[in-house]
């Protein structure tokens, strides 16, 4: 059992930062790698970012590499998610996720989810 708790979204204008937090607590077997999706309505929810736990590997979408940075914490078990330059089309709800997948930007590969977290990038 893996709970995941996200912080860190808001209101932001178009060229701003937000960095994102997901703390993790249960079983580390559960998650060998990390990874951030997000949902715009009307959208399907799509990959943004992942970090496999051990080795601290990043893996980004290209629609955010150079602009969003995955790290991790271990001693506090938290993920963070760091946007800059943050673009309107960057409004999404997004999710953390954690699982064992062989693929890391696939949705099915995560078998847990945080409650998700609104970020609204203004023009």
């Amino acid at each position: 059992q893996v709970q995941l708790v996200e912080s860190g979204g808001g209101l932001v204008q178009a060229g701003g930062s937000l960095r994102l937090s997901c703390v993790a607590s249960g079983r580390t077997a559960s998650r060998y790698a990390m990874g951030w999706f997000r949902q715009a309505p009307g959208k399907d929810r799509e990959f943004v970012a992942a970090i496999r736990w051990t080795s601290g590997s990043t893996y980004y979408a290209d629609s955010v590499t150079g602009r969003f940075t995955i790290s991790r914490d271990n001693a506090k078990n938290t993920v963070y998610l760091q946007m800059f330059s943050l673009k309107p089309e960057d409004t999404a709800v997004y999710y953390c996720a954690a699982g064992a997948p062989l693929a890391v930007a696939t949705i099915r590969g995560y078998d847990y989810w945080g409650q998700g977290s609104q970020v609204t990038v203004s023009s």
